[in-house]
């Protein structure tokens, strides 16, 4: 196990490193494995010092959890472009590093399987599914309007919900057996099923560098796709 240097750090500071201090050790040994004197290990610190700031165990996972979601996806609001573009990258970046990696599925084995049986971590599971189909709901409207298609509501939501869970399936996919697929295939296979369901072109993901957005991605767009960044 690799311990982090001791610091002296603010108090917001302090407690952030002991939440990852915390997903660390959740990665590597589970949760039940991830005691409180393991994490105060990874974190250079007394036991004493991590009881300072949190209550207890379950706490702390509660907010490692929240900070998992926070960060396990792409969010719609960093992604620039035209409306077209920014679904695009949306799904591109939830399929590739750093979402999707060996890291992101340990964490999520750990938690998922507790998820079902503790309220307190099934409710920041939903707080998370529902913020991310919401942003591609929303994504998914902004195409439809850039497009000039009428469309409900429930439509979109309906949409929202058959391409997250589109997401949900080449993510896992992904992480479990990366190595059996090409570089950009499961990304692929994403934008196709999502054109398939919203009968619009989206374009092809190509990997590339320096975007504005900070991903290491670029997005073909079909020809006469009007492309600008906001």
């Amino acid at each position: 196990m690799i311990r982090r240097p001791f610091h002296r750090a603010p108090e917001g500071e302090r407690r952030q490193e002991l939440i990852e201090a915390t997903l660390d050790c959740i990665a590597e040994l589970g949760l039940k494995g991830a005691t409180v004197r393991q994490i105060a290990l990874r974190a250079g610190v007394t036991a004493g010092l991590v009881r300072h700031y949190f209550d207890s165990k379950d706490q702390m996972v509660a907010d490692a959890y929240r900070l998992v979601l926070s960060t396990f996806a792409a969010k719609a609001v960093d992604i620039e472009g035209d409306a077209r573009t920014r679904l695009c990258r949306f799904i591109a970046l939830n399929l590739t590093a750093p979402v999707a990696n060996a890291r992101s599925l340990s964490l999520w084995a750990s938690f998922i399987s507790h998820v079902r049986v503790d309220p307190v971590l099934a409710a920041i599971h939903r707080e998370g599914y529902l913020g991310f189909r919401n942003d591609l709901q929303a994504l998914i409207a902004d195409v439809l309007n850039a497009e000039g298609r009428p469309y409900a509501e429930s439509e979109c939501r309906r949409l929202s919900i058959a391409i997250n869970g589109i997401i949900d399936g080449l993510w896992l996919e992904g992480c479990l057996a990366g190595e059996l697929f090409a570089e950009t295939e499961l990304v692929s296979i994403a934008l196709n099923s999502a054109e398939a369901l919203l009968g619009l072109p989206l374009g092809s993901y190509e990997p590339g560098s320096n975007e504005k957005d900070g991903t290491a991605s670029a997005l073909r767009l079909p020809e006469g796709a009007d492309v600008h960044e906001e």
